[in-house]
């Protein structure tokens, strides 16, 4: 069985900073393309920012030069940091990925979200 485990959400202040963390387990061979999205309520899911094999990354417009998006292959993992967040921030944050199990079948795998939470 393989999953992701999303951990670091929370309650921050704005302007404040959360990392977050996406652990993957199981029966993985490799790790292709990962993922952060976010659900505000209310509003559809939407794409926070992107991490290929290769190591190129995306970060989306609203979210440049405060969000980074990083992966440490070795223990995959995937990290989100988050810096001056706003309330509008405030979302679940989901983490995806693409994945080669050992038994060769490729999957996507959906995290079960943490809840980050921008207020005073």
């Amino acid at each position: 069985q393989v999953q992701l485990v999303e951990s670091g959400g929370g309650l921050v202040q704005p302007g404040g900073s959360l990392r977050l963390s996406c652990a993957a387990s199981g029966s993985i061979y490799s790790i292709n393309h990962m993922g952060w999205y976010r659900q505000a309520p209310g509003k559809e899911r939407e794409l926070v920012a992107t991490s290929a094999v290769g190591g190129r990354t995306n970060i989306a417009d609203s979210m440049k030069g405060r969000f980074t998006i990083s992966r440490d292959n070795a223990k995959n993992t995937l990290y989100l940091q988050m810096n001056s967040l706003k309330p509008e921030d405030t979302a679940v944050y989901y983490c995806k990925a693409h994945l080669v199990l050992t038994s060769g079948r490729y999957l996507e795998v959906w995290g079960q979200g943490t809840l980050v939470t921008v207020s005073s």
